[in-house]
Parts: structure tokens; C-alpha cells; sequence
């Protein structure tokens, strides 16, 4: 038996029991929080609202809860086929030794909130019980000399699961398809992406072709739709390499996949067979334009109005944050059809076809106007706002051919787009541990890399760790979803997750560069950029805990 083997069959049982352990206290915490927020049975808003921290705090006990239970999975899964080896077995040990000691001393929520267990009501015996022998020797496992492996290790890696520093657990058509990515990414994107973001232009044309080319706005669609027939943990391999490369460009696709869930899940048979090989071939850019300038989550109550004028419908109010909608060919628009229903069930969605636009003027189309939003990151497709005034749109257009479908027509996306958002995160996690780690080997400093010191070396061995965590449970949720179960808790608890450490790792990676990463020449001021966007669109962070409390109290 090797050493390796020796460490995987001790690894392995404490690892099914941690997970066993934090289960456990995940449930008590639940019960704690429902005795304050939900003491009838039934949620309390007025409580959930005031109990805000703890319920937030809920949220992120059980996404750690839930990722424990991932990687405890994944490590017997990858053991019996062969792959689990040293550097998956010590990032395994890092990460959940890290997120056991927080489960008992405080979990991070976001910098400057720290969640505690004592604040939930969870009772001290439940802490004690949770303290097992195996917890422990998890927890205290965690050495310097473990982190100082792993930055070797990476550092002296080859082959694909060196790549990704850690095998993923992704069978060999998924691999594939993550290498023919990273290939493209390598050649096409990587290059060009500084200088794109520097003079914050679009993504070249000629770029999105190539995409279009390879699949990638078609991956989830069925085939009969002129679609490629793969399901959502293919499109996390790709999202997740293409960010890796360029946020901007892994981004592109969710504006294709979030209009052919909507046109797949609401439409008419005549707007599927209409608009979705369209999408699929690249030939229609899509943008979604649901946000508004006062509304923001809030979309009940978003105020943008659409009247119904013979055989169209006519658009009037303004809009905000809308991806790519100068270039786009198709906007969904969520708009209110029925004034007098002040909640969801008076929005309805439309395919509003528009004209592609240039700089000079981005809306050539009769009652529409509007502007680019200067942003610091997540550029390559610009921001606008956009006024509609009597806007038209073919009442054929009406998404589904019903009025006040619209927000549930939306909700049916949100898995889906939380998904490929988490996998963004992580493409981004990814690049700034490329980043870091390249840096960190060739910056001399007192004679020696600076990858020598141990405060840089564990920061690296922390990002790896994170990144490979996060990636469990985003699988996980995206295998949920396409075997057809309902996964928005575990859509929500990856986004949640790997937003966070998408700007974890960047911030950390920019340290390990000094002053030289606060140069805009020097690609990791980029990343960081880049990383922050990632904990507020799809759902900002807040409301993306407070949705998985609520879920979590209601179970």
C-alpha cells in the first residue's frame, strides 16, 4: 500500500463522519432559527426581516453543510475510480478541516460578518456533540507543512488535473469538453482579454462566431431545437473555462441560455420553432431587461408598462442594467400588462426584436433610447440603461401567448442562471490562482520566489482548496438539475459559495502581486475588478441567503 492509499483510507471515514457530524448541527441551527423566525410552523416575515443576521447566517451554515457532504462524496467517488491522489486528498483536508473550524467558531458571511453559533440559539450541547473525535482530528489535521505540500505540489503538476489543481470528478466527455475550451480560451481570449478590458471594448464579433461555432450558445438546448443535447453540468465546464479566460466572454452565453429557458420553458410552439435555433446558431444576440432603476430584487415592484394596441403591444418605462443591449438582436422584457395587480401576477414577458446598435448610437429604433453605464469590471458587452416610450412589440411576441406568466416564467431561469453564475465564479477563482500562483514562482524577493514564504504559499493552497470545493457543489446542483429534480436551494448555496471565493481569491492573489497589483497593466487588477460584480448580479448575496433561509425554514 502507498502512502497515498494509507491517507485515502483514513481520509475517507472522517470525512463520511464530519459530514454526518455537521448534518446534525446544521439541523439544530434550523431549529433554532424556525423557534424565533417560525415558532407557529409558518415563516414570520416581520421576525424573518428582524432576525435578518441569524437567517443569513442559517444560510451559509447549511451551504457549508451541504459542500461538506459534496466533497466527502466526491473523495469516495474519485478513490474507487483511482483519481483521488495526494494533492486531491490534502486540498480536501485543507478546505474541510477550514470550514469545520468555522461551522464551530464562526462562519465568515462576507468581511466584517461572522456568523456564530450562540447567536442562532443553537444550544452549547449541540456545539459539544458536533466536537466529535473525528471533527477534531480534521480540524487540528491542518498543518503548515500540509499547505507547503500542496504549493509544491502545484507548482510541480502536469496533466489535465494539474490544470485545474485538483481533479475536477468529471467524467471523460466532460474532460474533453473542458480541454477543447481551455484550448480556445488559451489561444483566443487570454491574449486579448487585458486590452479589451483596458479600452473597455466589446468582444470581437469575429470571437462570438467562433463561440457560436463551438457550441457554446446551443450546449442545453434539445437537439430537435438546434441544440447540442448536453445539460447543465456541461455548460458549467464551459462557462467556468471561458471566465477563466474572460469573464466577459464566459458570460456571453448566459444571455443565450437565459433566453432559451425562458422561450423553451413558456414559449408558444411557434416562438420556440421561431426564435430558439436562432439563438442557438449565434445568429440572435438576446439580452434580458428585466431590472429597474428603483426596483432592483424587488421585482414586484417594478413599474415599466405594457398596453395592448391591436396586434401589438406598446412599451413605456425605464430599465436598467441590461448586458450587451446595444449589440443585442432580441431583448426579453418583463413589463406589467395589468395595472391593477401591483404584485407579480401582473408581469408578462416579451421577445422584443431591436436593431443592432453602434456607440454612436446604440438603440436605432423607434421609441427607445438610452446609454452606456461606465462600469470598473465585467466589461467586453457594456452596461445600459434604457427608456422605453410606446416601444412596440408584435403581441405574437408576448411570451407563451398569456398575460401575468412573466415572473413565474422568470423563476423557472433562476436555477439555472445561479448555476452558471457559481461556475463563472469559479472560471474567475480559477484565473486568479493561475495568476498568483505564476507570480508567486517567478517574483525574487531576499534572494528567493516569493512562493517560498509560507503566507504566500498558504494563500495559494487556500484558493486551490476553496476552488475545488466550490466546483463540488456546483456540479452537484447542475446534476440535480439535469436529472430533472428541483435544485434551487443548491443552485443558491454554489452561487452563494463560489461568489465568495471568487473575490477571495482575487483579493488574495492581488496581495501576493504587492503594489504591482494595483497596476492597471498587470491582469490580476482585472480579475479583481472582475470578482466583484459576482456576489450581486444573478441575486445579490443577501438576497440570495435570505432566499435559501426562507427555503430552509419552510422544508
Amino acid at each position: 500500500m502507498t502512502a497515498t492509499e494509507s491517507m485515502t483510507d483514513r481520509l475517507i471515514p472522517l470525512l463520511d463522519a464530519a459530514a454526518e457530524a455537521a448534518g446534525t448541527l446544521g439541523a439544530a441551527a434550523t431549529e433554532a432559527v424556525k423557534a424565533k423566525v417560525a415558532p407557529d410552523g409558518k415563516v414570520d416575515n416581520a421576525a424573518l426581516e428582524r432576525e435578518e443576521h441569524i437567517a443569513h447566517g442559517l444560510a451559509w451554515i447549511a451551504t457549508y453543510v451541504e459542500g461538506i457532504r459534496q466533497m466527502a462524496d466526491y473523495a469516495k467517488r474519485t478513490s474507487e475510480e483511482g483519481r483521488f491522489g495526494e494533492l486531491e486528498g490534502l486540498l480536501t483536508q485543507i478546505v474541510i478541516g477550514e470550514y469545520l473550524a468555522q461551522l464551530a467558531g464562526g462562519v465568515v458571511m462576507s468581511q466584517g460578518e461572522t456568523i456564530r453559533l450562540h447567536e442562532l440559539g443553537v444550544p452549547d450541547a449541540a456545539k459539544e456533540a458536533f466536537l466529535t473525535d473525528n471533527v477534531v482530528a480534521l480540524i487540528q489535521g491542518v498543518t503548515p507543512e500540509m499547505r507547503a505540500r500542496v504549493s509544491t505540489l502545484i507548482q510541480d503538476a502536469e496533466g489535465a488535473a494539474a490544470a485545474n489543481f485538483g481533479d475536477p470528478g468529471l467524467d471523460e466527455t466532460f474532460e474533453e469538453i473542458r480541454n477543447e475550451m481551455r484550448r480556445f480560451s488559451l489561444a483566443e481570449v487570454v491574449p486579448h482579454a487585458q486590452e479589451w478590458h483596458l479600452k473597455d471594448d466589446y468582444i470581437p464579433l469575429e470571437l462570438v462566431n467562433q463561440m457560436a461555432e463551438l457550441g457554446v450558445f446551443s450546449l442545453t438546448l434539445p437537439e430537435e431545437l438546434g441544440g447540442l443535447g448536453l445539460g447543465k453540468e456541461a455548460m458549467c465546464v464551459v462557462s467556468e473555462e471561458l471566465s477563466r479566460g474572460y469573464i466577459g466572454v464566459g458570460s456571453l452565453g448566459t444571455r443565450s441560455e437565459i433566453a432559451e429557458e425562458l422561450i423553451h420553458n413558456g414559449g408558444t410552439d411557434a416562438q420556440k420553432e421561431e426564435w430558439l435555433p436562432k439563438i442557438a446558431s449565434g445568429e440572435i444576440l438576446p439580452t434580458a431587461v428585466f431590472t429597474e432603476p428603483n426596483t432592483g430584487s424587488d421585482l414586484a415592484s417594478l413599474t415599466t408598462r405594457a398596453v395592448k394596441d391591436g396586434d401589438v403591444y406598446k412599451i413605456t418605462g425605464q430599465k436598467t442594467w441590461i448586458t450587451h443591449a446595444a449589440r443585442a438582436d432580441l431583448m426579453t422584457v418583463l413589463a406589467r400588462t395589468d395595472p391593477n395587480e401591483k404584485g407579480y401576477r401582473g408581469l408578462s414577458m416579451f421577445l422584443a426584436p431591436k436593431p443592432r446598435g453602434t456607440d454612436e448610437k446604440p438603440f436605432p429604433a423607434a421609441g427607445m433610447s438610452g446609454g452606456e453605464i461606465e462600469v470598473l469590471g465585467y466589461r467586453g458587452m457594456k452596461e445600459f440603461d434604457i427608456s422605453f416610450d410606446n416601444f412596440e412589440v408584435p403581441a405574437a411576441n408576448l411570451l407563451g401567448g398569456v398575460e401575468g406568466q412573466g415572473f413565474k416564467q422568470l423563476m423557472q431561469t433562476f436555477e439555472a442562471a445561479r448555476i452558471q453564475t457559481a461556475a463563472r465564479a469559479i472560471g474567475v477563482a480559477q484565473s486568479a490562482l493561475d495568476i498568483g500562483l505564476r507570480y508567486g514562482m517567478e517574483r525574487v524577493q531576499f534572494g528567493k520566489p516569493i512562493i517560498n514564504f509560507p503566507r504566500v504559499s498558504d494563500k495559494l493552497a487556500m484558493m486551490a482548496a476553496e476552488i475545488l470545493f466550490a466546483r463540488q457543489l456546483t456540479y452537484y446542483s447542475a446534476r440535480k438539475k439535469d436529472h430533472g429534480e428541483r435544485c434551487d436551494l443548491e443552485a443558491g448555496m454554489a452561487k452563494l459559495l463560489a461568489a465568495r471565493v471568487a473575490w477571495a481569491a482575487a483579493d488574495n492573489a492581488l496581495q501576493i502581486h504587492g503594489g504591482n497589483g494595483f497596476a492597471l497593466e498587470y491582469t490580476i487588477s482585472r480579475v479583481l475588478c472582475d470578482a466583484r460584480i459576482l456576489s450581486i448580479f444573478e441575486g445579490a448575496a443577501e438576497i440570495q441567503a435570505h432566499v435559501i433561509a426562507r427555503r430552509l425554514l419552510e422544508l
